[in-house]
């Protein structure tokens, strides 16, 4: 198993709702399986500032699948929670999920 950290963050459509969602889904990954969570913290959003504070949080999770099924997996769980993705890079979103580390790989 690999230990990969998910950084979580959301800005609209029920924050707290869509980290603890999401939460649960990276729980339900195949071959994976949610080994900490951290604490939920909120942060002002960078680039526009005409939108809502970000709720934030960080989960550690164990792995057997290759880093590019992961991806695909949280991808996913980011459209099934209606995230759209668009060109602004720092726009609000319902859920943004970014696999911080993946074990000891450099991509």
């Amino acid at each position: 198993m690999t230990l990969v950290y998910i950084a979580l963050g959301s800005n609209l459509a029920s924050p707290l709702e869509q980290v603890q969602a999401a939460i649960r889904a990276l729980g339900e990954i195949p071959h994976s399986r949610v080994v900490a969570v951290s604490s939920f913290y909120r942060t002002p959003p960078l680039g526009p500032q005409d939108q809502p504070d970000y709720l934030n949080a960080a989960v550690a999770l164990e792995t057997a699948l290759p880093p590019e099924t992961l991806l695909d997996h949280t991808q996913r769980i980011e459209l099934q929670q209606g995230r759209v993705r668009k060109a602004e890079r720092w726009g609000p979103r319902t859920l943004d999920l970014d696999i911080m580390l993946f074990g000891d790989a450099v991509h």
